[in-house]
């Protein structure tokens, strides 16, 4: 496990001032933000978060059953939040929770009102704007009984940023019979060190969907969300497109606890390395029956690199289902011998097949960030690494 140096970067006197309007953004920052999945055109999405460094620039909802706003705005007003915050994420787990506790800058409050059904993603996206900026951040999510809804987080770099920290705590909790599908990608920088901690539980028969993408290059990632299914009937599923180039450092996975009977969770990683590491862990306990999970770890070396797949399964009781498949490797000659023998040459072949094995399709996005996550596909395919 890889220590960052947080007296690298600067976690104050960093501000940024408040935009009224996200079309007002350079073109180059649109580009960034489009590659993680957020648009400036808010007339697709329910409600906006924008933080930009250390401070919180656009928050907004078009939605009457959502409420979004600025993490320290909705401590205010709910009188500090005791009943959720802090209470999955131990504060005094590392010098990275402590730092996000001890001088919080912001993050966003996202509350969907029982019984909605959001049509549009809620967006909200965490910026590094500046040079060595350290970012500290606590997002809370709750979709209250009966709701339903779709976030896409974007975490970027802004345009000509390398270096930067962003240190951030997130609480999800799905109640009775919601949904949250939530929907992650990372585009950070070269230089970057990103320190997510994340937790959520889930009532009785509620549904957790976690997608998660990252393609671009990042200096050092460690993210190990936790997902406790505490309710009857409740559902958890995490699939994950990852790639690591040359110089990146990316010890990452999921863990799900079975916790009530009748549940059901998977895990499925997809992962190339073009010359980057890769720790791909995943975890499923299970403690009551019947449940049922699975865990998948694929990974692919395409020239250097390294992957190491770590699937744990936990079960404390005569009757759980868990199951797990596990492989690391490179493509097989056979599948490029079977594309070529049809008309392809051996570059145009290797690109179908890495197009296959990151195919995000499954994961239903809204068509502008399928576009985006095309986009990075063909950068990919287009490298050196390739």
């Amino acid at each position: 496990m890889s220590n960052v140096d947080l007296s690298d970067f600067k976690f104050d006197g960093l501000k940024q001032d408040a935009l009224t309007d996200l079309t007002a953004l350079s073109q180059e920052d649109k580009d960034q933000l489009l590659m993680a999945g957020v648009v400036s055109d808010l007339s697709t999405r329910s409600a906006t978060y924008l933080q930009m460094d250390q401070s919180s620039v656009h928050c907004k909802s078009m939605d009457e059953n959502v409420e979004i706003m600025d993490i320290k705005e909705a401590i205010e007003k709910y009188d500090g939040l005791t009943e959720y915050l802090w209470t999955l994420v131990d504060k005094d787990k590392d010098e990275y929770t402590r730092s996000a506790y001890d001088n919080l800058h912001g993050g966003y409050f996202i509350r969907v009102k029982a019984g909605a059904k959001i049509k549009d993603p809620i967006q909200s996206c965490l910026m590094l704007k500046s040079e060595n900026v350290g970012q500290n951040v606590h997002n809370l999510v709750i979709i209250e009984e009966g709701a339903e809804a779709h976030i896409i987080t974007g975490c970027s770099v802004a345009h000509g940023t390398k270096a930067g920290a962003h240190l951030g705590i997130s609480e999800f909790f799905v109640e009775k019979d919601a949904s949250l599908t939530f929907t992650m990608v990372h585009n950070w920088g070269e230089d970057v060190a990103v320190r997510p901690r994340s937790a959520g539980v889930v009532k009785e028969g509620g549904k957790f969907l976690s997608n998660y993408v990252l393609m671009k290059p990042v200096k050092d990632l460690q993210m190990y969300p936790s997902i406790t299914m505490a309710g009857e009937n409740s559902v958890a599923r995490f699939n994950s497109v990852i790639v690591a180039t040359e110089g990146s450092h990316l010890d990452m996975g999921n863990r799900v606890i079975m916790d009530a009977p009748n549940t059901r969770c998977e895990i499925i990683a997809r992962t190339i390395s073009t010359g980057g590491t890769i720790i791909n862990r995943g975890h499923i306990g299970a403690h009551h029956v019947p449940s049922k999970g699975h865990l998948e770890c694929q990974g692919l070396i395409l020239g250097e690199g390294r992957i190491w797949a770590i699937p744990e399964l936990d079960g404390t009781l005569e009757g759980v289902e868990l199951s797990h498949e596990a492989s690391v490797g490179k493509i097989a000659q056979e599948e490029i011998e079977y594309l070529m023998a049809r008309g392809m040459d051996e570059d145009e072949a290797t690109s179908t097949i890495v197009r296959g094995f990151l195919n995000t399709d499954i994961m239903g996005l809204p068509e502008k960030l399928q576009v985006a996550i095309d986009r990075q596909i063909e950068e990919l395919q287009s490298s050196d690494a390739m």
